[in-house]
């Protein structure tokens, strides 16, 4: 199993570009399964949950090969509606194979899903939707089924906002018989990305990046051409990376727009992130100021951040506080930060960080996907060797990291 080693107090300098969104491309992937023939998307990110996507759609039957950062995709035949357990346990986002599969052939059945231990993430509104539009669902032995002749368009309202019901529920849409209204819909820039997609594969679709998207059902969507939007949490990573190591780094190839309250956030910090067009110019101050935030859906401060965020704010100048109000379960990474010398205290959903002057190198474990994120933040910042365990996890949303941060001069190596 590998690990990552880094050796920290090392200012970061230099430029880095930032891949293709991880949370984008996984629903893309599964919109082709809507079209017969063959799609092609670039921009694709060189990660685990890439992999493990196309070797689920494989399976379904499906022609499946990544080259040079594009991927080409042949969905003229389907031979199996089953999507097993081996694959969604180790990804959630392989639950959005079952609104295409139901709208394209009928059927579906796809285990329930699984991913990073953070809380529980109930496909329960996934259900509801599909039902709504008139699907029978069954669930039997850890399996969702599913059937219809064809979905009807139906009125649906989420109870709290959900990114991947969201983008299951109007893949299904694009297929159905008549309008769909979903409700309290999440904004989130992946959701609208995806929407974008289905628009040029002939989708009917007004209201994404709102609460309220319209789909109008169409007979048939032709094969998709696109390109993946950058990866925003990657970009606010290096944003937090910088910050942390007083460092001074260009980012190429970002949305500014998509992290707003990020960028918002870091700058009551003390950051200076400058932004024109799809760069951004990052200055990390002598001391982090310490601040409050609240995780919230788009376009509040996301989830995704908030354990880089308290990497961050665990060498602050003083006290802050982080309340989690998405996943129960998200933070995990707290102790392993106190491993490395942090003051937190977690009472609830809020954690309260007292800033220490610096943090020491130590070995620590990844226990999810971000939570690996902010192990690295917090290694670079450090005082001597950090060994990060587990980085499995890392490898499931980052592409390449530690050879990016090499580039920006950090002393980082992967350990095999």
């Amino acid at each position: 199993m590998d690990k990552i080693e880094i050796t920290g107090g090392v200012r970061l300098k230099g430029e880095v570009t930032i891949s293709g969104a991880k949370n984008a491309v996984l629903p893309l992937m599964t919109a082709t399964i809507l079209s017969s023939g063959e799609s092609i998307i670039n921009n694709i990110p060189q990660l685990r949950d890439v992999m493990t996507m196309g070797k689920l759609l494989a399976h379904l039957g499906f022609g499946f090969h990544l080259e040079n950062n594009q991927i080409l995709l042949q969905t003229k035949k389907i031979t199996s509606v089953d999507a097993p357990y081996d694959f969604v346990k180790t990804m959630r986002a392989s639950v959005l194979v079952l609104g295409p599969l139901l709208a394209r052939t009928g059927r579906a059945r796809v285990s329930l899903p699984g991913g990073c231990a953070i809380g529980a993430r109930p496909i329960n509104l996934h259900i509801m939707g599909l039902e709504k539009m008139g699907a029978r669902v069954i669930l039997s032995e850890g399996y969702i089924e599913a059937k219809a002749k064809r979905l009807k368009g139906a009125t649906i309202y989420f109870d709290i906002p959900t990114v991947t019901g969201t983008e299951n529920l109007m893949m299904a849409a694009t297929l159905a018989d008549g309008t769909t209204l979903l409700e309290n819909a999440a904004c989130e820039p992946e959701v609208t990305d995806l929407a974008n997609a289905l628009i040029s594969m002939g989708a009917d679709i007004e209201g994404a990046g709102t609460s309220i998207i319209r789909i109008n059902g169409v007979n048939r969507l032709k094969p998709l051409i696109y390109k993946v939007i950058p990866d925003r949490i990657e970009a606010a990573t290096f944003i937090a990376a910088a910050a942390a190591t007083q460092g001074d780094i260009k980012i190429n190839s970002c949305k500014p727009g998509h992290i707003d309250a990020i960028v918002n956030k870091m700058t009551e910090a003390g950051v200076k992130a400058l932004h024109k067009n799809d760069k951004f110019i990052v200055k990390g101050p002598e001391r982090l100021s310490s601040i409050d935030i609240k995780t919230m859906p788009y376009p509040g401060f996301p989830t995704d951040m908030q354990a880089q965020f308290m990497a961050m704010m665990a060498i602050a100048d003083s006290t802050s506080l982080i309340t989690e109000s998405i996943f129960e379960n998200r933070f995990m990474h707290v102790a392993e930060l106190r491993r490395m010398g942090a003051d937190i205290k977690v009472e609830g959903s809020t954690a309260t960080v007292k800033g220490v002057k610096s943090l020491k190198g130590a070995p620590v474990m990844a226990t999810d996907l971000r939570a690996s994120a902010s192990l690295v933040v917090a290694g670079l910042a450090a005082k001597g060797t950090t060994v990060i365990d587990r980085v499995y996890h890392l490898d499931r949303g980052y592409e390449k990291l530690e050879e990016k941060l090499k580039m920006l001069g950090a002393k980082i190596r992967r350990v095999k």
